[in-house]
């Protein structure tokens, strides 16, 4: 049975981070989303809490704690409250690290971990493709085995900060499974275009990733069909998170602001449209998070959480987008200036329902 109580460590963590958010991210988010760019230092005061590095084994350099998707939930719904591409900055190495863990080899985890426990390098995921109807549990990018190697061929979009990623997880159909590689930044047929210029998440740096006869050795195969499967259950839930997240934002936002908002004598908030909006958004919000947290917690149990991810990022996707109009609606023609923040997240969390592999629990 899921316990609605928050444990003592997952308080705590809750605390800390709203402090971090408040005190780095609510009054410079603005100036990130116009300026399309995250301090360095914003993003290292968050990973001096350690959280990234905790599941590393000790012996590569982290702290060898089990792993947690309920924690990471509320780490992702925290900092995307702040602003959503500074949650998937701060996390991405993760997206490389987990899969490491659950599906890698002692030699990979020898070769990889230690780097992305002391914070050396990044690394990301390359999985969104631009194509019509593109499904994340069918990529069209192949991979085809000849000798010693595979060759990579196919481009994908969306990939987070692939300028300076120095490892590539990449989705690709292989020998009729999906399945996932490891991608070394400079490898030869390996191309990194332009910053793609986005609707949103404009603080997140995305790029335009080609593969063209990419050549790898056969050891950088990271698992077939079922790992990944398990890595698309972990970032839906993870997307669900990141929507919960920048929803209950525009939701604080948009109630405060109908409080303090006064026409005709008295709040808007009196306003029965205004009221039942704000009410709309509130049980939407705590819905999107219920979601959220019961596929997150079929995972920490060891469970196949297929369903329930899926379905928490549809609900999460529909919701924030709905949530987040609100929001603009509330604010009237304040909400459609730039000043405010509810278009920013009007704007960030379209991404939810269209986009894939972004962050991880």
């Amino acid at each position: 049975m899921i316990s609605f109580m928050p444990s003592e460590e997952q308080s705590v963590m809750k605390e800390t981070l709203a402090k971090l958010v408040q005190n780095t991210i609510k009054d410079n988010a603005h100036d990130m989303d116009e300026k399309r760019i995250i301090p360095q230092e914003f993003i290292a005061k968050f990973r001096e809490l350690g959280t990234v590095q905790s599941p590393i084994p000790e012996e590569y350099g982290g702290f060898g704690l089990a792993a947690s998707p309920i924690m990471n939930t509320i780490i992702l719904e925290e900092l995307a409250a702040g602003d959503m591409g500074y949650a998937i900055a701060c996390t991405l190495p993760s997206i490389f690290i987990n899969p490491i863990l659950e599906c890698g080899t002692d030699k990979q985890k020898e070769k990889y971990l230690p780097a992305l426990a002391s914070g050396e390098c990044e690394a990301t995921l390359a999985i969104n493709e631009m194509h019509f109807k593109f499904d994340a549990a069918s990529p069209k990018t192949t991979a085809e085995k000849k000798g010693g190697k595979y060759i990579l061929n196919g481009e994908k979009c969306y990939v987070p900060l692939a300028d300076v990623a120095k490892y590539f997880l990449v989705a690709a159909r292989c020998e009729n499974e999906n399945c996932l590689f490891i991608v070394e930044g400079g490898t030869p047929g390996l191309v990194i275009g332009e910053r793609e210029k986005n609707l949103g998440l404009n603080t997140l740096s995305t790029y335009k990733v080609t593969f063209s006869s990419c050549e790898i050795p056969e050891e950088n195969k990271l698992c077939g069909a079922e790992g990944y499967d398990r890595l698309l259950q972990k970032t839906r839930i993870a997307m669900s998170a990141l929507g919960t997240g920048v929803s209950r934002a525009s939701f604080e936002y948009a109630r405060n602001y109908a409080k303090e908002r006064v026409q005709f004598g008295e709040p808007i908030a009196h306003r029965q449209a205004i009221a039942f909006m704000i009410a709309e958004m509130a049980y939407e919000v705590d819905a999107m998070r219920l979601m959220t947290w019961k596929a997150a917690s079929a995972l920490e149990a060891g469970r196949d959480a297929k369903r329930e991810s899926y379905l928490a990022k549809l609900y999460a996707g529909e919701m924030t987008m709905k949530i987040t109009d609100y929001g603009v609606q509330i604010l009237g023609g304040h909400g459609y200036i730039r000043e405010h923040p509810v278009e920013r997240y009007y704007r960030n969390g379209r991404c939810i329902a269209c986009l894939e592999g972004l962050a991880i629990v």
